[in-house]
């Protein structure tokens, strides 16, 4: 799509861009063009999301099949043009211009890119934060952290008034005496702060690495997970499940904000969101309840909480996006996040094994049974159970403890001989069953 001007950026599942190590968002804006008016080799893209990061300008081109996404690194940004003040600008699209040097090896050139903000956009503050951006050159901060780190320790005796391990003070009285006092005092306070920002420093490059450590882990484990080989043990099955609830606790490095997204939040939140539970949703069985989801997303979000109607209006745009997961609402008014991949009819093939055992058939099944066999919350597990009943699979008693579900006997009873009973199927062992307990 861009020649061999702009490099392709890797995009997620929901067309959300994979961020690098380190790499948080600043800003989006919608409906962008991006061309050069000097250099007519070079593409002009129209109409598409422009995200700002602290490492990248990405244009994302936005379509129901496959989008598609290139990116300008800001380390090849060269100069960045100010705002045209004019009477004309006024009635015209917000422009703003930035030169770079790009293009493959040794075919390197320097172009003037144009922006065009087609939408409502705040041209001001998306230029303030490429500045921002640009100026503090976070691609370079992991080598810069430790240089400052190692030089930003005072001497024990810097600045104390003393000047040598056996000096003795003179005391000084009147107004000298409180001016020394002060001195002291502000001397020792700036010092204990440049103590508590090296350590804080130090503390925030940990965190960096950290995380960055847990991303590489999550990742070996999800590409592990899908060619792994059958035979693992339990040991190393239980060792892999712990360390992925764990890891689902690291958060979301760059979460989507108002005030980075701006109008495009919901939709970003939308695409992020649905990144996001495609581990919860494997480890769940393919569906999860909504509270749950809620929850987990917050807590990944660290302080960026969402509401609960930011959530409910994301999971409403996975309809207008190409993402593998959809909201789903039971007739009881529960509702769901579930994978497009999963099918009803395998749930309802192991609760109809689960109800036939001859324990199930003398008594029956309840909610938290089927929780503990389906791997689920016993809400869920009711849910899924009231679905079996609607498809008929399934009949219910109500009683004073509550509902317990039967499987149906009804579609083995002949309608032409109701009372022949058959020397096989479940209606057989029905009765084995009820013959023995008596």
């Amino acid at each position: 799509m861009a020649g061999n001007w702009l490099p392709a950026a890797q995009l997620t599942g929901s067309g959300r861009p994979v961020l690098q190590p380190g790499e948080v968002e600043c800003s989006l804006l919608s409906s962008v063009d991006l061309f050069s008016e000097e250099t007519p080799s070079f593409p002009n893209l129209k109409a598409g999301v422009v995200i700002l990061t602290t490492h990248r300008l990405i244009w994302v081109q936005e379509s129901t099949t496959s989008p598609t996404a290139i990116f300008i690194p800001l380390s090849a940004v060269t100069h960045i043009f100010s705002l045209k003040r004019s009477i004309k600008s006024m009635f015209a699209s917000p422009r703003f211009r930035f030169q770079a040097s790009l293009g493959e090896k040794g075919t390197k050139g320097v172009v003037v890119i144009t922006l065009i903000l087609r939408g409502k956009s705040d041209i001001e503050s998306f230029v303030e934060k490429f500045w921002e951006a640009w100026r503090k050159k976070a691609w370079e901060d992991g080598k810069k952290s430790g240089q400052e780190a190692s030089g930003s320790g005072l001497g024990s005796g810097h600045g104390s008034g003393v000047d040598g391990g056996l000096a003795v003070r003179m005391p000084v009285v009147g107004v000298a005496g409180i001016l020394r006092k002060e001195q002291e005092i502000w001397e020792n306070t700036d010092k204990s702060l440049q103590e508590a920002f090296q350590d804080l420093n130090a503390l925030m490059n940990k965190a960096k690495e950290m995380v960055t450590l847990a991303e590489r882990m999550r990742a070996k484990l999800l590409s592990g997970s899908t060619s792994q080989a059958t035979g693992t043990n339990d040991e190393e099955n239980g060792t892999k499940e712990e360390m992925q609830e764990l890891l689902l606790s690291v958060g979301i490095v760059s979460p989507v904000t108002k005030e980075s997204a701006g109008a495009l939040y919901h939709q970003q939140l939308s695409r992020q969101l649905a990144d996001f539970a495609k581990i919860p949703l494997e480890r769940a069985g393919g569906m999860i309840n909504l509270i749950d989801i809620y929850c987990l997303f917050n807590r990944a979000r660290g302080t960026e909480l969402i509401s609960p109607d930011d959530l409910l209006r994301a999971c409403s745009l996975w309809e207008k996006f190409d993402v593998p997961v959809m909201l789903r609402t039971f007739d009881s008014g529960v509702m769901v996040i579930q994978s497009k991949s999963h099918s009803d009819f395998e749930v309802f093939t192991r609760i109809r094994s689960m109800v036939t055992t001859p324990d199930a058939l003398r008594a029956g099944v309840t909610a938290s049974d089927a929780a503990m066999t389906l791997g689920i919350a016993p809400a869920m597990a009711k849910e899924h159970l009231l679905a079996a009943e609607g498809k008929g699979l399934l009949c219910r008693d109500v009683s004073p403890d509550g509902f317990r579900f039967f499987v149906n006997l009804l579609q083995e009873v002949d309608a032409d001989d109701i009372f022949l009973v058959k020397d096989y199927g479940i209606y057989q062992t029905w009765v084995k069953v009820i013959s023995d307990a008596r």
